[in-house]
C-alpha cells in the first residue's frame, strides 16, 4: 500500500480519541481463557468523551519523513519524531498482528510531569500499534521512544497483548530536567489474570541486568535507573529487594484504593468465588490502615469464557461490601450509577467529606471493548476487537476483526460528536437507551439485557461457522477472506445501531409517564417498592397518612 508522510501524519492526528483519565483493564492470559485466547478489556470513562472506532490503513512511508505529534487529550502540538518504513494496520486499539493495547492513568508524582516531552500516551499506543508485531515488540517500541522524544504524559498502567502473552507495563515520566521515563513491565503468568484501575498496580518485582525482549524466558523488564532514579529524588530508601514501584511513584491514598483498586478487587473476587482469598485485602480496598496491598495476579478457579469476561466488564460491586444497588442512593428502581461529583459535602464549608463507590460498570463510559488473540488461527481472522459504546451493563459488544479493511460507518468518528446529537452514531443511540433506562432501571435493564443477550449470543454462534469459512477462502485469496470478515463486521455493526435505536422506540412505548404495559400492551400503574414506601414513611412520618374519617 502506497502512502505518503503526510498522509501518515494526519493518520496519527485521528488515529484516537481522547482517552479518559479514569479507565478499567483487566488481562487474561492464555491459560487462564477457556479457549486458549488471550484476551484484555478496556473502558474508557469519561463524562466529555465522544466513543467511535478508530481505524488506520498499513503504510509505506518515505525514507527519513517526520511525524507532527498532537495531545491526544487536549490537541495541544507536542513536536515531531521520525517515521519507520512500514506500520501496520489498526482496528481500534488492535493491529493486524492481534497485538492489543489498553491504558489507565495513575498520576502519580506531579513533579515528574515533563512539559517538553513530545509523545504523550494516546500517541505512543498508537505508534506501538503501529510497529509492533507482538506485546514484547511493543513494550520495546514505547520504551525506546520515551527514552529518545520523551514521555509528556503523567503516570500510565499498559495492558499488552499478543496470541501468546499478556503484559502489564508501568510508566511515568522523569520530569522536565531528565528527558524519558522510569518504567517497569511484568508478564502476567500463564494460568492468572490480571487488573490495573487507575492506581499503580506493579510492587516488589526481581530485578533485570538487561532488557532481552527475545529472550521468552525473561518475564520482567525495567528502565536500568528505576531504582536508583526514586532514590535521588527521595522516594525511597530501602534496599533494591524491598523497592516497590508502586510505593515509590504512585503512593496508594485512599483514593487510590477506595476508587480505583477496589475495581480490580472486586474483579479478582469474582473469579476467584470459592478461594475467599480476596477478604484478605478488604480492608485495602476500602480505605483502612493499616492493611495489606492486593496481589499482582490471581489464578482464577475456572477458565474464563469470553462471555465470563464481557459480564465481568457490567460489575457494580454486587455482592460485596460496597453494593451500589443496596444503598439508599440507588433510589427505588435500582439504579447502580450516581451522578458526579463523586466526593461531595452537604454544606460548601462543613468539615465532613462524603463520595459514591466507583464500579467497574459507570455511566460516563464512552466505549469499551474485550480483544480476543487466538494463536491457532491467522491473525485477520484471530484477532477480534469486541466493541461496545456507552455504559458496559447495557451495551452490546460487536466483532470487529482485526483483518478488516474498514468499520462499519455509524462507529467511525465522521459519524458524530460529542456536542450534537445524531441518529448516524453508534455512541448516541447506545446514550439514548441507557439515559432513558435511569428512570426505571430496574425494570428496563431487563428488556435491554434480553436484547443484548440474544445479539451477543447470536454473535457467539455464528462465529466458528463464520471463521471456518473465513479460513476455507484465505486458504485460496487471503484478499478475499478480509473482505468476507469487512463485510461481516460492517453489516453487524449497522445492523445493531439500527435495532437498538428500535428498542429505545419500544421503551418509550412500554414506559411512558411513569407506567408499564403488560404483555398485551395494557397499560397498567405498578407500585414503588415496598422498601420505599417504608422510607418514605420512616423520612416524613404521617405528613402523607390518609386521615381516618370522622366516626358520624
Amino acid at each position: 500500500m502506497k502512502t505518503i508522510a503526510w498522509i501518515a501524519t494526519i493518520a496519527l492526528l485521528l488515529a484516537l480519541a481522547p482517552v479518559a483519565p479514569a479507565c478499567t483493564n483487566y488481562l487474561i492470559s492464555k491459560g487462564a481463557s477457556a479457549d486458549g485466547a488471550t484476551m484484555i478489556t478496556y473502558s474508557a470513562d469519561s463524562h466529555s468523551l465522544y466513543g467511535d472506532l478508530n481505524f488506520i490503513p498499513a503504510g509505506e512511508h518515505i525514507e527519513g519523513s517526520w511525524i507532527d505529534v498532537y495531545d491526544g487529550d487536549t490537541g495541544k502540538y507536542l513536536g515531531k519524531i521520525r517515521q519507520v518504513r512500514r506500520t501496520y494496520q489498526v482496528v481500534g486499539l488492535i493491529n493486524e498482528h492481534q497485538v492489543a493495547l489498553g491504558e489507565t492513568t495513575f498520576g502519580g508524582r506531579e513533579e515528574l510531569r515533563d512539559p517538553k516531552a513530545v509523545l504523550d500516551y494516546n500517541t505512543l499506543m498508537n505508534l506501538a500499534l503501529q510497529r509492533g508485531r507482538s506485546a514484547r515488540e511493543a513494550i520495546q517500541v514505547m520504551t525506546s521512544l520515551v527514552e529518545e522524544y520523551g514521555y509528556a504524559s503523567v503516570g500510565e498502567s499498559f495492558s499488552i497483548a499478543d496470541p501468546n502473552e499478556v503484559w502489564i507495563l508501568e510508566m511515568i515520566s522523569k520530569g522536565p530536567e531528565n528527558k524519558g521515563a522510569v518504567w517497569v513491565a511484568r508478564r502476567v503468568p500463564d494460568g492468572y489474570v490480571c487488573g490495573h484501575a487507575n492506581q499503580a498496580r506493579i510492587r516488589e518485582f526481581p530485578l533485570q541486568k538487561a532488557n532481552r525482549f527475545l529472550d521468552k524466558k525473561q518475564t520482567v523488564f525495567h528502565s536500568p535507573d528505576v531504582v536508583q532514579f526514586a532514590r535521588e529524588k527521595g522516594y525511597f530508601k530501602g534496599s533494591d529487594g524491598e523497592f516497590s514501584f508502586a510505593d515509590a511513584y504512585c503512593p496508594a491514598d485512599f483514593g487510590g484504593r477506595r476508587f480505583c483498586d477496589s475495581r480490580v478487587w472486586q474483579f479478582f473476587r469474582r473469579v476467584t468465588p470459592d478461594s475467599k482469598q480476596m477478604d484478605a485485602y478488604l480492608e485495602w480496598v476500602l480505605g483502612m490502615k493499616p492493611a495489606r496491598p492486593m496481589p499482582l495476579f490471581v489464578k482464577p478457579d475456572k477458565k474464563l469464557s469470553l462471555r465470563d469476561v464481557m459480564e465481568l466488564m457490567r460489575d457494580h460491586f454486587e455482592g460485596s461490601e460496597m453494593d451500589m444497588t443496596k444503598d439508599i442512593g440507588a433510589g427505588p428502581f435500582v439504579l447502580p450509577y450516581r451522578w458526579r461529583p463523586m466526593t461531595w459535602k452537604v454544606e460548601k464549608d462543613a468539615k465532613e467529606s462524603y463520595f459514591f463507590e466507583r464500579a467497574t460498570s459507570t455511566q460516563q463510559t464512552a466505549f469499551s471493548f474485550v480483544t480476543q488473540s487466538r494463536s491457532w488461527l491467522p491473525a485477520p481472522i484471530g484477532g477480534i476487537f469486541w466493541i461496545g459504546m456507552d455504559d458496559t451493563n447495557s451495551t452490546v459488544y460487536a466483532p470487529m476483526y482485526c483483518g478488516i479493511r474498514q468499520v462499519p460507518p455509524s462507529y467511525a468518528k465522521k459519524a458524530g460528536a460529542f456536542n450534537q446529537f445524531s441518529w448516524d452514531s453508534a455512541f448516541w443511540v447506545f446514550n439514548f437507551v441507557a439515559n432513558y433506562a435511569y428512570s426505571r432501571y430496574v425494570d428496563m435493564i431487563h428488556d435491554i439485557q434480553a436484547v443484548q443477550r440474544e445479539i451477543e449470543g447470536k454473535y457467539l454462534a455464528v462465529q466458528p461457522e463464520l471463521e471456518a469459512a473465513a479460513l476455507e477462502l484465505l486458504k485460496r485469496s487471503p484478499e478475499l477472506a478480509r473482505d468476507r470478515l469487512t463485510a461481516y463486521s460492517v453489516e453487524e455493526g449497522e445492523a445493531l445501531v439500527r435495532r437498538w435505536r428500535k428498542l429505545g422506540e419500544f421503551l418509550i412505548w412500554k414506559y411512558l409517564d411513569g407506567n408499564v404495559r403488560d404483555s398485551q400492551g395494557n397499560v397498567t400503574h405498578p407500585p414503588y417498592p415496598k422498601e420505599w414506601y417504608q422510607r418514605i414513611i420512616k423520612e416524613t412520618g404521617d405528613r402523607f397518612r390518609v386521615p381516618d374519617e370522622e366516626k358520624e
